[in-house]
């Protein structure tokens, strides 16, 4: 049985009479002079005591960065933002407008080890040798949606993690709490951080795209509903290549919830279903399954969908889902389950479940051109995505796909590559583990170097009727900013047809 470990950090003190200096660090100015501590002076008594806020130091100035500083500088802390690499101006501007210390280009060790406490950004791993330091010295390090949590109030939140599909169910999740009439925020992976939303935008209830990396420093964060949509091999690279590593990481999403609580998952998830009698789970559990009745739960029997929480049954057609296909047959019972727990009326959730639209760079209809379908599944950075994807396939297809690979098994998209796929386009820098997967089944496999290159020998390679579908199953950084920016060129180029 694994037992996480928990604890609960110290809160600042709280500020009376402020009297502080504030320093900005410029671009190309590293090397920068110390920083001195502000200080908070209390009367007490007649006496001027002097007590020291306590410091916090975050590691990394994008939109968890800057969301954390904030929120952090809000709350009374002595923020000081570090980055290693440049920040966009809009960050830079946001953080020079509150008075926060930062510096850019690099991490000054004797600033950031100064610190009391720090909020690690979830880009940065482990083996970055700045964090190696902090660990070295003892110093707590937690996550953004760990400083969220703390000054969120009595606010309640979904909480939405997995490999695949946890980016659709958490708006999803949103759009029919929104439906319902709910003043809620979309936060974390998608909108804007947890952080910053609890700073600038509290709200009752907060929707919340988490990821791994971001479960990974969590203390106390608790969601009073936890959604694990599935496991499956993803981000080895940052968990030693133990597939255990990142599997234990999913499931700390559960590790603060109590008896009141719900915790939803996929009963068809065989690793998930390997797992979960591993932990020692307080919350409710609410299975969903395509496979099996439940008594309590969500699932798919005959073309219907069924959803029962105890005091609450609701039932509905697959044929009347916005979303296509069976893995967001999967995205909407979690979401729906998610939902009836909240107590929301069963015609608001069918009226949202049907109401909903697909999210961009995810199965999203870009154009036909002369017979042609294209579709952008760019946000299909790992081999389990592109499986959905190829799933969902009812016309013979022309695949786009490549990048940064992250220990791809491309065996598990074998067999439908071979059932439905007539081409492939390669789209990276090194596409050999491509060509050795698929070059005795599939011809031609071609390789081009960007988006207009691929979409161009896509079409060639397609004829009337077929589709053109960029399911890239890896990393999109060798070419391009992010999976956005592979997707908006993609888009582009079909444009430019």
């Amino acid at each position: 049985m694994v037992q996480f470990k928990t604890d609960t950090s110290e809160k600042p003190h709280s500020v009376q009479a402020l009297k502080t200096t504030h320093y900005c660090c410029w671009p190309g100015n590293h090397g920068v002079s110390e920083i001195s501590r502000p200080t908070l002076f209390r009367e007490e008594e007649g006496k001027q005591s002097v007590i020291m806020r306590k410091r916090f130091v975050i590691l990394g100035g994008g939109e968890s960065g800057v969301g954390a500083a904030l929120l952090a500088s809000q709350q009374g802390y002595d923020v000081f933002l570090s980055d290693q690499s440049s920040l966009k101006e809009t960050w830079r501007k946001e953080l020079q407008q509150a008075q926060i210390k930062f510096e850019e280009g690099g991490h000054t060790p004797k600033l950031v080890l100064a610190a009391d406490e720090i909020m690690k950004s979830p880009g940065i791993p482990e083996k970055n040798e700045m964090v190696k330091a902090v660990r070295a010295k003892g110093i707590n390090i937690i996550s953004e949606i760990e400083l969220a949590y703390r000054f969120k109030g009595d606010s309640r939140i979904i909480a939405v993690t997995g490999s695949n599909g946890k980016t659709t169910t958490t708006a999803l999740t949103f759009h029919i709490c929104r439906t319902a009439g709910i003043d809620c925020a979309l936060v974390g992976n998608i909108g804007y951080s947890f952080a910053r939303q609890v700073a600038t935008g509290p709200k009752p209830l907060y929707v919340a795209e988490i990821s791994s990396f971001q479960l990974d420093d969590i203390k106390s964060f608790r969601p009073d509903i936890a959604i694990l949509t599935n496991i499956t091999e993803d981000h080895l690279d940052r968990y030693e290549y133990k597939f255990e590593n990142y599997i234990y990481s999913k499931f700390r999403i559960t590790m603060n919830q109590r008896q009141e609580d719900y915790f939803i998952y996929c009963a068809d998830d065989e690793v998930t279903m390997q797992y979960i009698d591993q932990f020692k789970i307080q919350s409710n559990p609410l299975p969903i399954s395509m496979r099996k009745e439940l008594l309590n739960g969500a699932f798919i029997k005959d073309g219907d969908m069924y959803v029962r929480t105890g005091h609450e049954h609701i039932s509905m057609s697959v044929f009347d889902f916005a979303l296509k296909g069976k893995h967001n047959q999967y995205n909407t019972m979690a979401a729906s389950l998610a939902a009836a727990t909240m107590d929301i009326r069963k015609e608001k959730i069918r009226e949202a479940v049907q109401t909903f639209h697909s999210l961009e760079h995810r199965m999203e209809p870009v154009s036909t051109v002369r017979g042609v379908e294209f579709i952008n599944d760019s946000k299909a950075t790992n081999v389990n995505s592109t499986w959905y994807a190829l799933e969902s396939m009812t016309k013979p297809t022309v695949l786009i796909m490549g990048g940064i690979d992250k220990g791809n098994d491309y065996t598990l998209i074998a067999d439908l590559v071979r059932e439905k796929v007539k081409g492939i386009v390669c789209l990276g820098t090194d596409n050999t583990k491509i060509h050795e997967a698929f070059g005795n089944m599939v011809s031609p496999i071609v390789n081009t170097g960007s988006a207009s290159e691929a979409v161009l020998a896509a079409f060639h390679l397609a004829t009337k009727g077929d589709v053109v579908l960029l399911s890239p199953a890896c990393a999109s950084f060798d070419l391009f900013k992010n999976y956005e920016d592979r997707g908006n060129q993609f888009k582009q180029a079909v444009k430019n047809l």
